[in-house]
């Protein structure tokens, strides 16, 4: 079967989601160069990122890493040494210390500070000038996660726009290997600049938490720093553990496992977030009738959340797995040991099998509410219950606020630039509806 090639612009999403159904549940794919193997089929998704015979350790379990990295322009996306990338007993300690700071307790502690950032957000929208277009997208959905993450680790204001624009050309898959390094630096820049600053100050945030979990482990475990980097993986130097023998201690953290792990944070807990509250808006302002189900209490904004979760997964294609031993897919086809494996959210969300074959309409009504946007198995996203509570909040609010709110006319809705991040480049609309 010829390999279909995803585009990186993300125009054409919908084309290629209905090629990945007819080609069934696995298809060769090429991935910015890279061969791979696209999942869209829930069934068989869901079971493969539960499966321990896959992994996300490149370093450990794709014979082509050393290589691919050095070129690849997401290379970020296997190479980092986080809980993102870990397997088994690594990826276990590792999101152990990240769990402490999305604790049931400290997201419910955030639900009223949630509250006054979309309030004031609102209020800035109301003093804007009347009839003109407001890109909601910008204005509301960038602002508000960005914020929440900004107070979750304690970023001071000076560095918050700075971490958006990095984040944003993460997600960026039209851009060169060189590209990418680039911005890859000047985040790492930041993020140190952050570590240094909450080492001389340190408060309660998730950045302290996790310094302090690094800075008191075991003195062997990388305590000069000295492990090797994104940037140096590829290149064979260290192994990510920050001891020569390739293990960690039980609790403490590398000085490379601290910057990727925040890393990640922002990255994760900020884009996929951005995309939720976009693609809701978008949808209840698409199907007014979806809309009025939810004011005249039929439904609950709760279900809206999770209707746009399942219809517009916030990440399109999730890279990367790998198979670590030779596993029989259903239909004959084999991953062999070593393969790369690509999660297809987006895809998966509408697939027939589970949804039907109006797997593409968005209904808030909808009896099977299940979905992978938030992965499934071990590595099922932490800030699942914070995004949830950003997005039913933000809408809540919204729609409260601006009760006649619509999409400004001639409305364009493209999207992001990205096979990965899957949403609008603007939302434009008016507050006080079409006159």
């Amino acid at each position: 079967m010829e390999r279909l090639v995803l585009d990186p612009t993300g125009r054409n999403r919908d084309a290629e989601t209905a090629e990945l159904f007819e080609r069934g549940p696995a298809t060769p794919i090429d991935l910015l160069g890279v061969r791979a193997w696209a999942v869209a089929d829930p069934e068989l998704l869901e079971e493969l990122l539960k499966d321990p015979r896959v992994s996300k350790d490149g370093l450990q379990h794709w014979p082509d890493f050393a290589e691919t990295v050095s070129t690849w322009p997401l290379a970020i996306w296997v190479a980092a040494r986080n809980m993102f990338t870990a397997h088994g007993a690594e990826h276990r300690r590792l999101r152990r210390l990240v769990g402490t700071a999305f604790s049931v307790r400290r997201i419910n502690a955030m639900t009223e500070q949630v509250e006054q950032l979309t309030g004031t957000l609102l209020d800035d929208l109301a003093a804007m000038p009347p009839g003109a277009p407001v890109d909601l997208r910008e204005h509301l959905a960038y602002r508000l996660p960005i914020q929440v993450i900004a107070r979750l680790l304690g970023l001071p204001d000076s560095l918050t726009d700075s971490f958006r624009t990095t984040v944003d050309r993460v997600f960026d898959t039209t851009r060169t290997a060189e590209e990418a390094v680039a911005n890859l630096t000047t985040f790492y820049g930041m993020l140190d600049e952050l570590i240094a600053t909450k080492r001389r100050e340190p408060a309660d945030d998730m950045t302290s938490l996790l310094i302090a979990a690094r800075d008191t482990g075991d003195e062997e475990d990388g305590a000069d720093g000295s492990v090797g980097s994104v940037g140096s993986v590829g290149s064979g130097k260290g192994d990510g553990s920050g001891r020569a023998d390739g293990t960690a201690g039980a609790s403490a953290l590398t000085e490379e496992e601290l910057r990727d792990t925040l890393l990640l944070v922002v990255s994760a807990g900020y884009e996929t977030t951005v995309n939720l509250i976009d693609n809701a808006i978008a949808a209840l302002l698409t199907h007014p009738e979806q809309l009025a189900l939810v004011r005249g209490g039929k439904v609950g904004w709760g279900d809206v959340v999770e209707e746009a979760l399942r219809r517009d997964a916030p990440v399109a294609h999730l890279p990367l797995r790998f198979a670590v031993e030779d596993i029989e897919l259903p239909g004959g086809a084999v991953l062999r040991k070593g393969d790369p494996i690509l999660a297809s959210y987006a895809a998966a969300g509408r697939h027939p099998a589970r949804y039907g074959e109006d797997g593409a309409v968005f209904d808030v009504t909808r009896p099977v509410k299940d979905h992978l946007a938030f992965g499934h198995g071990p590595h099922f996203c932490l800030g699942a219950p914070l995004a949830r509570l950003e997005g039913a909040t933000a809408l809540r609010m919204l729609f409260e606020r601006f009760p006649d709110l619509a999409l400004a006319p001639d409305a364009e809705l493209a999207p992001v630039e990205s096979l990965i991040s899957n949403g609008h480049r603007e939302l434009p609309v008016l507050l006080d509806g079409v006159r």
